[in-house]
């Protein structure tokens, strides 16, 4: 049968058959591969059989959904690939597919390549891709930064120029927070072709746009004041 193996560095820490046809993954404890992370979104992926294949599929999760090194949407799974999801694993078997050969399955610490919210490594998969040819026209983006209005950070001007920004107390965070009892991440901002998003990273309520508080994700525009853990930050955008 075939099966998923959730592994934690290199610490196996559940076996799971595949015998249902959908099986999801993320940080709510309703998933049936249920991952404690604030790098997993709460319905981050899912498993799901179409004939007799396997495929996963992300969620629109905040991080992604990697498959051997390669950010995906939808994959078709063969034995042996590895599914990152924030810093876990999921290694894929199957007692009816041949192995891979061993330079196609090595994950050469994979998992310290592929950590998004806390290392400054996060964004070594996507810079690996293959890139398009574009026009000039296309080249040009709109970039996005945070000026602080209120309270008391190491700089006065945050340029968004990550895919993820982190804001909290964590020595990682690109945005620090100061404070005995702010969280160490408390939002982040994801960086999109179509503009930017912030959600709460811890899922409480404490992050308001413009003096509302606000659930799950929220598209930023240009203007808006983001208050979070006790700072103010304006949201500017710019032409690259």
């Amino acid at each position: 049968m075939d099966k998923i193996l959730l592994k934690f560095k290199e610490a196996v820490l559940k076996e799971m058959p595949l015998d249902k046809e959908v099986i999801t993954i993320g940080r709510k404890p309703t998933n049936d591969v249920h991952v404690d992370n604030l790098a997993v979104s709460g319905s981050h992926a899912r498993i799901f059989k179409k004939g007799d294949q396997y495929y996963i599929e992300d969620l629109n999760s905040l991080n992604g959904t990697f498959v051997n090194g390669k950010k995906i949407s939808v994959h078709v799974l063969v034995n042996s690939d590895v599914i990152i999801i924030g810093k876990h694993t999921l290694t894929y078997t199957s007692d009816t597919q041949a192995p891979k050969k061993a330079e196609e399955t090595k994950e050469k610490d994979m998992m310290d390549e592929t950590i998004l919210i806390d290392s400054k490594l996060k964004d070594q998969i996507l810079s690996n891709a293959p890139k398009a040819e574009v026009s000039h026209e296309e080249a040009k983006e709109l970039k996005g930064g945070m000026v602080v209005i209120d309270g008391s950070t190491e700089k006065s001007d945050y340029e968004l120029t990550d895919r993820i920004t982190t804001i909290g107390k964590d020595k990682n965070a690109a945005i620090k927070l100061k404070g005995l009892f702010a969280p160490k991440v408390a939002a982040l901002i994801n960086k999109r072709k179509d503009g930017y998003t912030i959600s709460s990273a811890t899922g409480s309520k404490g992050l308001k746009i413009n003096g509302k508080e606000v659930e799950g994700q929220y598209k930023l525009q240009e203007g808006d004041i983001v208050d979070v853990g006790g700072l103010k930050l304006q949201f500017y955008l710019k032409e690259d």
